[in-house]
């Protein structure tokens, strides 16, 4: 444990970064908890574009392994975690001033009640923070490690902790999910076709009608219900792009089981759906 100390008396803090091909936002996301955080325990699946070197600068453990989905990479990389708390910070978000005092303060707090604290997720999307919507729920990103774990999904993986208190923070995560508007549709369509062998994976089943009804549905959800509409251009194309995530989860679960049932003996050929939204 090497972080500065010019700080209250705290429980000491692990920070585990999962990444790959980040090298263009790593080096923010790490200075933001340099000198604060206990350690650092980054796990890269493989990057090509410098990411490691980057990483090294910052950090003695830097883990460079394949790739099993994000449930099991975490896992990896909190096992490796020391600290009596940990923050799993992604390579596009970053830790203010404020948040790195009001994290402090709390885990100052020998009577602290709670095995997690979420902070508000302050999304920017095209130059401005989103103020409504998916994109400023809560984030649990920090929690007592003892018995924590992920489950081992592909996506959107879900913390399982012994017992679950949650407390809430005021001060803000910064998040940069996206470099441009082809890489917010491309990584949208890459989590749903994700999902997607996630559901089939589980016996859901998929159709182009269930399909469209989510497209509008979620667009509904996010724009009116969630209030996206108050954050103008910006909330409107996020809800656009929300409801074609919506849409393509269930096109190719779809598209995946009229795959299958073209392999099964009698049934009619069609065409395969693989690529992007098919298989492994």
């Amino acid at each position: 444990m090497t972080a500065s100390r010019l700080r209250p008396q705290r429980a000491t803090l692990s920070v585990m970064i999962i990444c790959h091909n980040e090298a263009d936002r790593l080096r923010p996301c790490l200075e933001s908890v340099r000198g604060w955080a206990d350690e650092i325990v980054i796990f890269d699946s493989g990057s090509t574009d410098g990411t490691v070197d980057i990483a090294r600068q910052y950090s003695a453990q830097v883990h460079v392994t394949d790739w099993p989905g994000y449930g099991p990479q975490r896992n990896r990389a909190l096992l490796q975690c020391s600290g009596d708390w940990v923050f799993s910070l992604d390579a596009d978000e970053r830790l203010t001033p404020a948040l790195r005092d009001e994290i402090d303060r709390a885990l100052a707090d020998p009577a602290l009640p709670y095995t997690m604290l979420k902070m508000p997720w302050r999304t920017w999307f095209f130059g401005k923070p989103l103020r409504h919507g998916r994109y400023t729920a809560p984030q649990g990103k920090l929690f007592k490690r003892e018995g924590a774990r992920y489950r081992d999904h592909q996506v959107h993986e879900s913390l399982l902790l012994p017992k679950r208190i949650e407390g809430h923070l005021k001060a803000p995560l910064d998040h940069y999910s996206w470099r441009d508007y082809r890489h917010a549709l491309d990584k949208h369509l890459k989590y749903a076709c994700l999902l997607a062998e996630q559901k089939n994976a589980a016996g859901r089943r998929g159709g182009l009608g269930i399909a469209t009804l989510r497209f509008f549905a979620d667009f509904a959800q996010q724009y009116i219900l969630r209030l996206s509409l108050l954050d103008g251009w910006r909330g409107f194309l996020i809800s656009l792009i929300l409801a074609q995530y919506a849409f393509h989860k269930y096109a190719a679960l779809f598209t995946l089981q009229q795959a299958e049932r073209a392999t099964t003996p009698g049934a009619a050929p069609i065409a395969a759906a693989h690529g992007d939204c098919g298989g492994t």
